[in-house]
């Protein structure tokens, strides 16, 4: 059955989403640039649609219903995602030459992503670029559904299916630890030091790939990770440190995101790890893509962290 769209409903939970936030039809019209009668009009014309209360008015004001803040995420979420659309087609309207959908992890965020998009942006610059947050496991299935266009995240080996890697980046493993900790004194310190202290690791449910290498490297030294907290990131991995939550495997790069109470210690032991890789889904052709992979490729080596 073919449905046109409802514009009404649209800007309704706009409206609706502006009186949660605010709480108050007042300031609510104010922000939507309309007066407040037909604000709380279109509410009402929305609950009775809905066959649901959506806020509770009272001489205190206006708060969210139980059923107002059921919606309000998901609400939340919609407006999001029709403002992106709308951007979009905004841009697009006014002559740009294409879209790239961008995910990444939050190191990647920092290092590898901005001299990409820089170049891309020199060469093309009507191009529009939408950069998302993700978690490395999060990549694959969002390029196959279409969702980004190109990811960089920690993934390292073959991928099954039509999703293609490039690994960019590689350094040295080391170790965050907290500066009054024993071991900070050290220059180097050997990874079988680690096996009575407290881990903090980038969750396996965020890179299971990454996990899974970091507890075989320590297994094949001798003991098992005594993991107690899993993050969803290197940099939080470096903020629990500093909070005196454990100590950290990291790569040694990180040592420039450390705070002052946080020092990076390279290991004994010579261990290298994927810090980042670029993955796309070759299905999905993307001259952007085509055009970010070759510079990808042509970019020289990155070299790992200094020792020290």
């Amino acid at each position: 059955m073919t449905r046109t769209i409802d514009f009404r409903l649209i800007r309704q939970l706009w409206m609706f989403l502006a009186v949660a936030e605010e709480q108050h039809f007042g300031r609510a019209a104010q922000r939507l640039n309309m007066s407040q009668p037909p604000l709380t009009e279109q509410i009402k014309v929305l609950e009775q649609s809905l066959k649901l209360q959506l806020f509770e008015r009272s001489r205190r004001g206006t708060q969210l219903s139980a059923a107002g803040a059921a919606l309000l995420p998901a609400v939340r979420q919609f407006v999001g995602q029709a403002e992106q659309l709308e951007r979009v087609v905004r841009e697009v309207a006014a002559g740009q030459s294409g879209v790239l959908h961008v995910g990444a992890i939050t190191s990647a965020m920092l290092d590898a992503v901005p001299p990409l998009l820089a170049a891309l942006k020199s060469r093309h610059p009507q191009l529009t670029t939408f950069v998302k947050e993700i978690d490395s496991v999060d990549a694959v299935p969002a390029l196959e559904a279409g969702e980004i266009d190109l990811a960089f995240v920690r993934l390292d080996g073959e991928i099954s299916g039509d999703i293609a890697t490039l690994p960019l980046a590689e350094d040295r493993l080391a170790v965050a630890l907290h500066r009054d900790h024993a071991l900070a004194a050290k220059s180097r310190i050997r990874l079988k030091a680690l096996d009575t202290e407290q881990l903090v690791m980038s969750s396996r449910q965020v890179s299971p790939v990454y996990f899974d290498l970091l507890t075989s490297i320590c297994r094949s030294h001798g003991f098992a990770p005594r993991v107690v907290h899993e993050v969803r990131s290197v940099t939080s991995q470096i903020a629990y440190v500093s909070c005196g939550q454990g100590v950290a495997l990291v790569p040694a790069a990180m040592r420039k995101l450390a705070p002052e109470n946080v020092v990076v210690r390279p290991l004994h032991e010579k261990i290298m790890v994927v810090t980042a890789a670029a993955v796309w889904n070759t299905r999905r052709h993307h001259p952007m893509v085509d055009e970010a992979i070759a510079w990808l490729r042509a970019r020289p080596p990155r070299a790992p962290a200094r020792r020290g």
